[in-house]
């Protein structure tokens, strides 16, 4: 059982437009934002997903051992050793967060920390559906309801990791949002931060009645209260704990 950061309670650029196919669009560097107003996107239930896996690569993968099958290609076939001792990290749990600023001035957070589930029909408008601990193919998902986006000010998207060796440059980890019309957007944490515990991912702010999605794939190596300072968001941070599953 560890312990982290948890709440004490009290104009669009052009974007990278995915393939026919796949009818997504990637925010990068080069183009971080994306306008859900002028897709037609800024009403109904946007669904925000995490998803993640270990590198095989970081875990007992065959690239590092290329030479040995060389020498000895009968091994390809026999099943690899995961060493405790290695750099590997077999499980990680990232956990995926919302801290919302409403119209009202009220200010908070969405996490699995500390049971700050939101609501969906209820101010923040912002509801967490579960805590995935294990990375299974669903993630972790955030709803957010925009047919109340006049409440919503700004919305920061945050992962972090719980209980584990900092591993962000050890995991394909993406954030993915499911508008209720067009193309899904994607956010790959693909930037190298092995020691960073955090990651503030994406931004949605209300301007000028115009709702904008901005990537920031920002990491820190701190938790919840670095990102807030980061952001300015103003919140009180105190230390939360999950119990084990």
């Amino acid at each position: 059982m560890a312990f982290w950061d948890s709440l004490i309670p009290g104009r669009a650029a052009p974007f990278d437009s995915g393939s026919a196919s796949t009818n997504s669009i990637d925010l990068t560097k080069r183009h971080p934002s994306v306008s859900l107003t002028k897709q037609g996107a800024a009403t109904g239930n946007l669904r925000v997903n995490l998803s993640w896996r270990m590198r095989t690569s970081d875990i007992g993968g065959r690239s590092r051992q290329s030479g040995r099958l060389l020498r000895h290609p009968l091994k390809l076939f026999q099943p690899e050793v995961v060493q405790a001792h290695t750099q590997g990290v077999v499980n990680v749990d990232l956990d995926l967060g919302c801290m919302y600023e409403l119209t009202d001035g009220s200010k908070g957070v969405v996490q699995p920390l500390g049971g700050f589930f939101g609501a969906l029909n209820a101010p923040p408008y912002v509801n967490l559906s579960g805590d995935d601990r294990f990375g299974g193919s669903s993630g972790e998902t955030i709803f957010v309801n925009l047919d109340h986006k006049d409440t919503i000010k700004r919305l920061l998207f945050f992962v972090y990791i719980y209980d584990q060796t900092p591993a962000f440059d050890r995991t394909h980890a993406k954030v993915t949002l499911y508008p209720s019309n067009g193309p899904r957007i994607e956010i790959e944490l693909d930037e190298r931060a092995p020691q960073a515990r955090s990651c503030a991912v994406f931004t949605v702010e209300n301007v000028k009645d115009e709702l904008i999605v901005r990537r920031q794939v920002k990491f820190v190596y701190g938790f919840q209260g670095e990102l807030d300072r980061l952001y300015g968001w103003g919140l009180q941070w105190g230390r939360g704990y999950k119990t084990k599953a």
